[in-house]
């Protein structure tokens, strides 16, 4: 009690009011020696052979005075909600613990859908609950060594280094970083935000591997010698590196699917990310405020159904009855009468002068920057659906980001007028586009994107 009383008269007055900020990370790497480890992003029955790169549970914890948050990444391809709430049982004291991933495609199936065959899930349990262990072991590393920090935040933008593979075109292709200071002086930590697809190493990679992310947060650590936490933003639409001109040192065009293109182009990510940080500028990130709302959205994908009724999809099923409020769960599947619905959550944080959206998906760029196509194609399903409110309209502060896969997986996030799944299709296509075969439905979007400007008003 001594001691303690002593440190306590040491510490310097303002630290009560200042804001706390503590990193941790762990490796969640799978072990392959035991049983298969069907990785995820592409076809079903693609099994890991070997371990290039880590994979890593990254995490943030802020504190001001009686409010803490957390934040954590995960080198995943997503984390289903009922996961997420699992480990903030655990964690007891905390406001709010947000848990994404970075949408990796080079790494274990979590969610289910790329086991041997379509009757299989690929997710192993086991290796769940370890990525469950190691959020709530990351978050109270970074609790413990929380310590008074000042920050910095700057964006920086690159359309070059992203590809829309879906007209129209519309890219997300701003980088925002933020830089914590001990001091005022030190690097303590940097947050990176970016908006793409981890998926350079293409389907037939059978390397576990952390693919862009891990070489953008190794170039960052080497940088400036502290944490890095990596944050997904706006993946759908898709923004994707592949097909991305990346060269070598020489000049030398890197190919898609190979390791030296992803090393690459992490780099691009990271040196981007500097770039962003050269022109930062000081902001304030208290008081914070977060602000949650739990919302169910109907299922109308017929595969996802089936997924679920299969146990390929294994979470809790509702059943729909036309409002995002209210759901009474299905209690087994015999008892799966009518349409069927999941509930998910959206977030809107105000950290000081720092607005964040954490969306539950992949939500196309259209959605955030108020970019729908108006008028909409004629060949489109639903040419006449209103136009849903925007993400980033949404936040009036001088500073925004989003953090995409936020706390779930609901799939692709889309403009309900630009869903296009009967001929004829829009802008000439032979064939339905790829965004909705992994969505929930036409209506997530109207939805998703009305309750999220009530959460923001609220």
């Amino acid at each position: 009690m001594i001691f303690l009383g002593m440190a306590l008269r040491q510490a310097p007055a303002q630290d009560a009011d200042a804001l706390h900020v503590g990193f941790a990370e762990l490796d969640v790497t799978p072990k392959l020696d035991k049983k298969p480890v069907y990785m995820a992003g592409f076809g079903k029955n693609r099994v890991a052979k070997a371990i290039h790169d880590p994979l890593i549970a990254r995490a943030m914890v802020l504190k001001h005075k009686e409010v803490k948050l957390a934040f954590v990444s995960v080198d995943v391809v997503g984390l289903f909600l009922p996961l997420v709430e699992k480990a903030r049982a655990k964690l007891p004291g905390f406001t709010h613990v947000l848990v994404s991933s970075t949408h990796n495609h080079e790494g274990p199936d979590t969610l289910g859908l790329w086991g041997p065959n379509m009757f299989q899930s690929g997710v192993d349990p086991d290796y769940r609950q370890r990525i469950e262990d190691a959020i709530v072991a990351a978050v109270q590393t970074a609790d413990k060594s929380a310590r008074p920090m000042t920050a910095k935040i700057g964006t920086a933008r690159a359309p070059e280094l992203l590809h829309d593979s879906r007209e129209p075109i519309v890219k997300h292709d701003e980088l925002v970083a933020i830089e914590f200071l001990d001091n005022d002086t030190k690097t303590a930590g940097v947050v990176v935000q970016w908006n793409c697809h981890p998926e350079t190493l293409e389907s037939k990679n059978v390397e576990i591997s952390a693919d862009f992310v891990g070489a953008t947060v190794g170039f960052l650590k080497e940088k400036y010698n502290c944490p890095v936490v990596y944050l997904t933003g706006t993946v759908g639409g898709l923004m994707t590196s592949l097909r991305v001109k990346v060269e070598d040192d020489n000049g030398n065009a890197l190919e898609d699917g190979t390791f030296a293109k992803t090393e690459r182009y992490g780099q691009l990510v990271g040196k981007l990310a500097v770039k962003a940080l050269e022109n930062a500028k000081d902001i304030k990130l208290m008081p914070l405020i977060a602000r949650t709302r739990k919302i169910f959205l109907p299922l109308d994908n017929r595969l996802y159904v089936l997924g679920w009724e299969l146990g390929v999809l294994d979470r809790q099923a509702f059943r729909w009855n036309d409002s995002i409020d209210k759901a009474e769960p299905v209690k087994s599947k015999r008892d799966a009468k009518g349409k069927l619905c999941l509930r998910t959550e959206i977030g809107y944080f105000k950290l000081g002068d720092l607005e964040i959206a954490a969306i539950p998906g992949e939500i196309y760029p259209e959605l955030v920057l108020s970019k729908v196509v108006d008028p909409a194609e004629k060949e489109a399903d639903f040419p006449d659906a209103p136009i849903e409110p925007g993400i980033y309209a949404q936040l009036k502060g001088p500073h925004r980001m989003i953090i995409g896969l936020a706390s779930d997986e609901i799939g692709y996030i889309l403009p309900k007028r630009q869903w296009d799944e009967k001929p004829p299709f829009c802008y000439g296509r032979k064939t339905a586009p790829y965004g909705e075969i992994n969505s929930l439905g036409p209506d997530t979007a109207p939805l998703l994107c009305e309750a999220f400007r009530e959460l923001v008003r609220r």
